[in-house]
This record gives structure tokens, C-alpha cells and sequence, in this order.
């Protein structure tokens, strides 16, 4: 099941209206309730909180944004969760790349595991219509290199959770600062300072905690209400939860499971995720110049294949030579980022035969950093940030490099292919 939050993202995301009620795996359960009323103030809280779940370095296009579409991209997606033979992967006569218009995009949450996603809906472009678009303004049409991002909330915190604060006979834990920058004041003449405190997820789903201040030495707790909540979200230690205050006091919270999940979208969306639809139904929109849906999961591995139009081509237009050194950001569960470094080692299609001349994953690279589980050997132009403050590698004097391919020795340019060929 999936929840629609369109209705209360703002102005910059197109309104479809249609949403979700939230709900309580048990209807007897008191501290929970749903209410999926909301109003043009929250509607700021509740985009600040899907982003924060979707991570740090999450960015989307908005509607009436040009992008470019990998198919290669999204099959991958597809891939990690039911995986299909190879082989039996047709291009279907598809480019490689595909230059859209964004017509549509939602911001959703996975109901069954709180995992945040989105869906867009994208017209495929002819390039001599890119070229036409670009007498209006840049920001407008979304031809520079960002998305949309949100302003950060000033009031938030993110806790990663301890075996304690999962205990069933326990509490959670709240940082002192945490704790006074979020919730309302507690009246610290009482001698046992206490509130109630609701707070709303991303499904409208109200959740009742017990606000104390106590212990020895003293510190905030969330007790009456937090096992509950726990149980019924299947949390455990690793997972991290994230509160927000609005302006006006409202408090949102949301999750973000250590573990990060292969796709992150409904079984009703992945049941119709093969191959073959996938290209198909790409395929017809193409032919038919009507809009297709796409949706993907920020959380998941390799979700970045629709890019802002800019970025992609000052990416591929940019020189990367083999022995380029490179940083990149990474998303990390700590709401932190983190940033890595490596070397780009060769220069070649990821699947020649199916995908020629693609750009996705077309740079193989070396980390600096060993035993990297989340590091691909092959990335994508538009993912890394060629820096001139590191020295270019001399490849063949790396004592660490491990039989590498020999690929033309020339640097990657976009100068040479054109984006939708198959359709002029």
C-alpha cells in the first residue's frame, strides 16, 4: 500500500490531491491515531521530513524540469529486487539516454516499512525541443545542475537507537539539547517534569509519548507510548528516528532503517517491475510522445537515474582522462555525509552490446579506501567531482590495481553522441 503526501508537500511539486489514510496495525491501540487532516503551515514540516528520511544528499526535479532518463538505470533497480538473466534483456531500440520533461512528481512513503520513494511522470523530448526550451530561464525549466532540495529545519534532531532504547521495558533516550530544541518546555518546578507529546509520521498516523524528566543523573525519556511504537514499526537497535518541530510547534517524526533496503518500493509497484514492462512501456511512450511513470527509492542502491538535465551534460562534457583523480559524497545512515576519493582506472560501456555508447556506470574506478561494500567499480560521470587538488595517478606505477581491462586510452566526452538519435 502506498501513501500519497502529495497533498501536503508544497507548491513546488505538483498536486494531484488523493491520499492516504494512516493507520494502526491495532485498532485498540490508544497511543496512535489516524489523522491525515492537514493544513498549507504543514505542508513545509512534512516535505522537511520526507527529506530528511530520504537522506542528506537527496534531490529531485520538480515539475516542468528537464532531465535526462537512463533505462539501463532503471532496469538495475529493478534487478536488485527479482533478479532476471542478462540475456534475455532487449533494449527494445531505446537510446541509452532519454531527454524528458518532468510533468509530474510525488513524494510517497512505503506503508508496510516507512521507506520513503517517489514517483515521476516524464515526456520524452526530442533534443531539437531541449534546444528551443532554452531561450527561457534556466531555474524555470530546471537546465541548471540542482533539484529541489528543502531549507534545513533549524529544529531536528536524528538518534541512532541503542539495544535500551528498543528494550521493551525501557524507554528512548533523548539528548538534553535534542530534547529542548524540539519539544515544548517542560515545567522543571514539578519534581517530576512530564508532558504528553504527539507526534504525526509521514502517514498522518498520530503517535502519543510520555515527555519525563528524571533518573540520576536526570535526563529525558519518552516512556508511555515508545515500546508501542517500536513494536509496531519493527525497530531495532541500528535504526535511527528523526523529530521535527515546525514553526508553528506541530511535531512530525520519521525512520531511517540501518539497514537499507534493495528497493524500497510497494509489492504493488514491484510486481509490475520486470524487464520487459519496464522497456515496453518506455518503448510506447516514446513512439507515442506520451508521458510514463517512473518511481524509485533515494535509500536504495543505485536509485540516481533520472539527472537534471545541466548536470549530466556539464558531466560528459567535462574531459575525464584515465589517471583522473576524483572525490564523491556518500550518503551515510547517520544523516552525515560522507566523502570518498579513487582514481578513475578506465573508460568503457558498461553492456556494449545492449547499450551502446552509454553513459550509465561508464567509468571504472578505484577507491582509495579498501573493503568498500557500498563502492562500485563502475560509476557514472555525473556522480563524481574530477578535483584539481589531487594529483593525477600514474596508473601503470599502482602497486594496487588488479587486472585491469585495457580500454581506448581517451578521454570521456559528450560531444560525439547525440541524446535521442533514434527519434530524429
Amino acid at each position: 500500500m502506498e501513501i500519497d503526501l502529495n497533498h501536503v508537500v508544497s507548491s513546488e511539486l505538483e498536486k494531484n490531491g488523493g491520499g492516504g489514510n494512516g493507520g494502526c496495525l491495532s485498532s485498540s491501540n490508544s497511543s496512535c491515531s489516524s489523522n491525515s487532516s492537514t493544513s498549507p503551515a504543514s505542508s513545509s514540516i512534512y516535505k522537511e521530513l520526507w527529506y530528511a528520511c530520504a537522506g542528506p544528499l537527496t534531490s529531485l526535479p520538480k515539475k516542468g524540469n528537464v532531465v535526462v532518463y537512463f533505462p539501463q538505470g532503471h532496469l538495475e533497480q529493478s534487478a536488485s529486487h527479482s533478479p532476471f538473466p542478462p540475456m534475455e534483456v532487449t533494449s527494445f531500440d531505446l537510446h541509452p539516454q532519454i531527454l524528458c520533461k518532468v510533468m509530474g512528481a510525488q513524494l510517497l512513503a512505503n506503508k508496510d516499512n516507512d521507506e520513503v520513494y517517489t514517483k515521476l511522470a516524464l515526456l520524452p523530448l526530442l533534443e531539437l525541443e531541449v534546444i528551443n526550451l532554452k531561450g527561457k530561464e534556466h531555474e524555470e525549466l530546471g537546465l541548471d545542475e540542482g533539484g529541489v532540495t528543502p531549507n534545513k529545519t533549524p529544529h531536528m534532531f536524528c538518534k541512532t537507537l541503542t539495544a535500551s532504547d528498543t528494550s521493551t521495558h525501557g524507554g528512548f533516550s533523548v539528548p538534553r539539547r535534542a530534547a529542548e530544541d524540539c519539544f515544548p518546555p517542560l515545567d522543571y518546578k514539578q519534581q517530576r517534569p512530564s508532558q504528553e507529546l504527539v507526534a504525526r509520521d509521514l502517514h498522518g498516523v498520530e503517535w502519543k509519548f510520555r515527555h519525563i524528566y528524571r533518573g540520576q543523573p536526570r535526563r529525558h525519556l519518552l516512556t508511555t507510548g515508545w515500546s508501542i511504537f517500536v513494536s509496531q514499526k519493527n525497530l531495532v537497535s541500528g535504526d535511527a528516528v528523526l523529530f521535527l518541530r515546525g514553526e508553528s510547534g506541530e511535531l512530525r517524526l520519521g525512520i531511517r532503517r540501518a539497514v537499507r533496503p534493495r528497493n524500497g518500493l510497494p509489492d504493488s509497484i514491484l510486481a509490475n517491475q520486470n524487464y520487459r514492462n519496464i522497456l515496453s512501456i518506455v518503448a510506447n511512450a516514446v513512439s507515442t510522445k506520451s508521458s510514463f511513470h517512473v518511481s524509485y527509492s533515494p535509500r536504495a542502491s543505485h536509485a540516481d537515474f533520472v539527472v537534471p538535465y545541466q548536470k549530466y551534460i556539464t558531466s560528459i562534457t567535462n574531459q575525464i582522462p584515465i589517471g583522473t583523480r576524483f572525490k564523491t559524497k556518500f550518503d551515510v545512515d547517520d544523516s552525515s555525509e560522507r566523502r570518498c576519493s579513487g582514481v578513475v582506472t578506465g573508460i568503457r560501456a558498461l553492456d556494449p552490446y545492449r547499450w551502446p555508447n552509454s553513459k550509465w556506470r561508464c567509468l571504472t574506478v578505484r577507491w582509495d579506501e579498501d573493503g568498500s561494500s557500498d563502492h562500485h567499480e563502475q560509476v557514472s560521470p555525473w556522480e563524481i567531482d574530477p578535483s584539481v587538488s589531487l594529483p593525477p595517478l600514474s596508473i601503470q606505477s599502482s602497486p594496487r590495481l588488479k587486472k585491469l581491462r585495457t580500454p581506448p586510452n581517451n578521454p570521456i566526452s559528450g560531444t560525439n553522441f547525440p541524446l535521442n538519435s533514434c527519434f530524429l
